[in-house]
């Protein structure tokens, strides 16, 4: 939570920054009547497209390297961590479940599964899982079969969310939501509200998370809250200076 005075005008440029420090593959600045969010989220939730539902699944990260051999080495771990593994697969096996419950039988397919896409600040584990709509299913019941995801709640998630319920402090508000649209064609598209800034009146509002498992290490997992959140905190930084005036 940070208090900054912003009005839309320069709270624009805010996201122009962030879309210039840390762009990804949604980026966004959504007014609504006193409330602003400002995001830039590698995350896709569902999207829906001539009648194929897709999902990919983001889990495991590291941070970028500061040179060319560092980044490798990152990169060489995350790919041989067990825990990160596991967790991946787990998620993966949760969105494949998520879309099957909407998608014709057989259809459902993991058409990428674990290659590393790398952002500014942090590297990720990806994998891309898809399936065909029937003709008598449409968008909203596409939206309501994958919301909330489960790289963000868990697995089982209505247990996990029950959980999250009672330990998680204060409420997420739009953090781990979804942006997006619904089209007059039956195509939709939505990303996961990660990596965006929430601004409420003169008060704006920074979120970042890890995937907690049973082998976690609490060190750790703070570490890439710290990572993930580094984007968001540079365009603040470079804000705050009057460098995107």
């Amino acid at each position: 939570e940070d208090e900054i005075l912003l009005n839309p005008h320069t709270s624009f440029l805010l996201y122009r920054g962030l879309r210039k420090i840390n762009p990804s593959p949604y980026l966004f600045y959504l007014k609504l009547e006193d409330e602003i969010l400002i995001g830039s989220s590698p995350e896709i939730l569902v999207r829906l497209e001539d009648g194929i539902v897709e999902t990919r699944p983001i889990a495991g990260t590291r941070p970028r390297g500061k040179t060319e051999e560092e980044d490798r080495a990152l990169e060489e771990d995350l790919k041989h961590d067990e825990k990160e593994l596991a967790e991946h697969i787990m998620l993966v096996d949760l969105g494949r479940n998520d879309i099957g419950r909407i998608c014709e039988y057989g259809s459902v397919e993991v058409y990428e599964l674990m290659v590393i896409e790398k952002y500014s600040h942090v590297m990720h584990i990806v994998s891309g899982v898809r399936g065909k709509l029937p003709k008598d299913k449409d968008m909203f019941e596409t939206f309501i079969a994958t919301f909330p995801a489960g790289t963000v709640s868990g697995a089982p998630k209505i247990r996990a969310m029950e959980i999250i319920t009672e330990l998680e402090k204060t409420v997420r508000g739009p953090y781990a939501g979804a942006v997006g649209y619904f089209g007059f064609s039956q195509n939709m598209d939505f990303c996961i509200t990660i990596r965006t800034m929430f601004q409420k009146r003169n008060k704006l509002y920074l979120q970042a998370g890890a995937g907690i498992v049973a082998d976690s290490v609490p060190e750790r997992e703070y570490d890439e809250t710290i990572n993930k959140a580094k984007g968001m905190e540079k365009a603040l930084e470079f804000f705050r200076k009057g460098y995107f005036l």
